[in-house]
C-alpha cells in the first residue's frame, strides 16, 4: 500500500505520499488510516516523522483524529478551510473590508450560477426561507434564516468548492466583524428591506435570469456591507 521513504525531510515525503493517495483515490473519504506502528513498518520511517506528517494533514483538514479510534480521512470538508484562512487573515493583518470584497465576488458568481442550475426543489426551499424571514419576529431566528438563504443559493450553484469557500467567508465575517448581521436586523425598517431583497433574489432565480439575480444580490450585499463596516 505504501512505499518505503528515505530522505532527510522524511515527514514531508510521508505527507506528500499520503496526500497523493488521497488525491488519486487510493484513500477515500471516511477511510481509516493504518496505525502509527503499521505506518512506521510500511514506510520504514520513524514514528516522529509519521506523527509530523499526520499533524500536517490534520492542519490542512484532510485527516481527523478520532479519540480512541485512530486517524481517518475526513468525510466532510465544510469547515476544514476555516482555520488556515483565519490564521492567514490575522498574519497578513487583513481588514474586514478584505473579507467583504471576497464575499461580494463569490456571492455574485454563486447567484449567477444558481440561476442557471437551480432545481424546483431548491426553489421551494428558498421560498420557505423567504416566507419565514418575513414572518419571523425573532432577531436570532432572522440571523439564522438570512445565513441559510445565502448558503442555499451557493449550494444551488452546484459547485462544491464555491459553497465551501462561501461558508468559510461567512464564518470569518462572524468571527472578525462583531455582530455583523445583528447590526442590520436590529433596525425594524431594515428587516422589511431585507425581506424584500430576499424576495427579489428569489424571483430572479425563479425566472432563471442570471443578470437579474446578480443585480438583486448586489443591491442586497451593498446594504449589508455598509452596516458591517460601521
Amino acid at each position: 500500500m505504501f512505499s518505503p521513504i528515505k530522505n532527510t525531510k522524511v515527514y514531508e515525503l510521508v505527507f506528500e505520499q499520503m496526500k497523493h493517495m488521497i488525491v488519486n483515490g487510493t484513500l477515500k473519504r471516511g477511510d481509516k488510516l493504518p496505525s502509527e506502528r503499521e505506518l512506521v513498518e510500511q514506510l520504514q520511517v520513524s514514528r516522529t516523522s509519521i506523527r509530523e506528517a499526520l499533524r500536517a494533514l490534520q492542519i490542512i483538514g484532510l485527516v481527523e483524529c478520532r479519540h480512541g479510534e485512530g486517524n481517518y480521512i475526513r468525510e466532510k470538508f465544510e469547515n476544514s478551510l476555516f482555520e488556515p484562512l483565519s490564521i492567514m487573515f490575522m498574519l497578513h493583518e487583513s481588514t474586514p473590508n478584505d473579507i467583504i470584497e471576497v464575499r461580494m465576488i463569490i456571492e455574485l458568481e454563486a447567484v449567477a450560477m444558481a440561476a442557471n442550475k437551480i432545481t424546483d426543489k431548491e426553489l421551494v426551499s428558498l421560498a420557505i426561507l423567504v416566507k419565514n424571514f418575513k414572518d419571523s419576529q425573532s432577531e436570532d431566528e432572522n440571523v439564522k434564516i438570512d445565513k441559510k438563504f445565502h448558503y442555499e443559493i451557493a449550494r444551488a450553484s452546484g459547485n462544491f468548492l464555491l459553497f465551501n469557500i462561501l461558508n468559510v467567508i461567512s464564518e470569518l465575517i462572524d468571527s472578525f466583524i462583531d455582530d455583523a448581521r445583528r447590526k442590520i436586523i436590529i433596525n425594524e425598517k431594515n428587516i422589511e428591506l431585507l425581506a424584500k431583497q430576499h424576495e427579489d433574489i428569489y424571483e430572479a432565480l425563479q425566472r432563471r435570469n442570471p443578470q437579474e439575480a446578480i443585480a438583486a444580490m448586489k443591491r442586497h450585499l451593498d446594504i449589508a456591507n455598509e452596516y458591517m463596516l460601521k
